[in-house]
């Protein structure tokens, strides 16, 4: 199911001034040394009410818990956090991280994976594995799974490792949501043209960038890098918030059409005039808020089916 919803008056305003802001920083690459400037751009998203931020590690990664008062006791959330595979950290993001994880009313993991250049792929993306395992391992009864932007890319890679043989009768997540996620490190889609001039933060060669320091020359297309060369049977239920000014558009369209067609339940909502992750401008935006609070219903809802322990070894199309 795909939903467009169409821009406010209030966040045209906004996102004018966005652009005035952006614009002399358009395409600037950046690399490790913008960590500082990453992080602090993401801490000023407002913190939630009754939310505790505690250092902890789970499967042998170091991250942060974000743990609402309202939190369930059967459940939690692997929260993976974006920034290029270059970019961010768990606890830069714990404001960002804290709202999604109150909204689904869920203890949440956020895991601080190795980064490139440093740590190339597949560090990251193993990382991400080792904890979940670490989940399933801790006796949680159901998992939810979001990301954003590289971090949705990695959730959903996530999701097609879990569902391959050698992982089977792991406790498989009860659905996933991602925020503009990065699908396709080979760039094919068709936004990086239709959507140039509209994005107002990324150009083709920031990603670019990005990409060369994370792969150093292995494949773009190997299914742990871009999920969208994945097998998708098997899939839980995905959910997929998308900005229509981004270069990455294409990247949740097309993911959500393959997902669609191997069986997969799939809610992909494209927000007219937004930009990349822009629920994390929680009190700028309406649609920030509106976006956040549907993912917190959807991982609520989630979390209310049965747990599934195993996915089964001939998944059928549509089952």
């Amino acid at each position: 199911m795909t939903t467009i919803h169409p821009i406010s008056p209030e966040d045209a305003s906004a996102v004018a001034a966005l652009r005035h802001v952006t614009s002399a920083h358009k395409g600037e690459i950046l690399g490790p040394q913008a960590r500082p400037m990453f992080d602090a751009m993401f801490a000023s998203t407002p913190a939630a009410a009754a939310v505790r931020v505690e250092a902890g590690t789970v499967g042998g990664i170091a991250g942060f818990w974000l743990l609402p008062a309202n939190a369930r006791s059967d459940a939690r959330m692997l929260y993976i956090h974006g920034g290029g595979y270059v970019l961010g950290s768990a606890q830069g993001l714990s404001n960002f991280v804290g709202q999604i994880a109150s909204r689904a009313g869920v203890d949440t993991f956020a895991p601080d994976y190795r980064l490139a250049p440093e740590h190339p792929f597949p560090a990251a993306i193993d990382d991400v594995v080792a904890a979940y395992r670490g989940l399933v391992a801790d006796g949680t009864e159901k998992i939810v799974v979001a990301g954003d932007s590289a971090g949705g890319g990695l959730t959903l890679a996530l999701l097609s490792i879990l569902a391959a043989d050698e992982t089977k009768g792991l406790v498989q997540p009860v659905g996933v949501a991602v925020m503009s996620p990065w699908t396709d490190l080979a760039f094919t889609g068709e936004s990086y043209q239709t959507r140039a001039e509209a994005d107002p933060i990324f150009t083709r060669d920031v990603l670019q960038a990005f990409a060369n320091m994370y792969l150093q020359g292995q494949d773009a297309t190997n299914p742990k890098a871009s999920p969208l060369y994945a097998p998708l049977n098997g899939l839980p239920p995905v959910r997929i918030d998308v900005g229509d000014n981004e270069v990455l558009l294409s990247d949740s369209i097309r993911y959500a059409e393959r997902a669609q067609a191997s069986g997969v339940e799939i809610t992909l909502s494209i927000w007219e005039g937004m930009a990349h992750v822009f629920q994390s401008s929680l009190g700028q935006f309406l649609a920030a808020e509106q976006s956040v609070v549907a993912i917190g219903e959807f991982l609520r809802q989630r979390l209310d089916t049965p747990a599934v322990d195993a996915i089964p070894s001939n998944p059928i199309k549509g089952a």
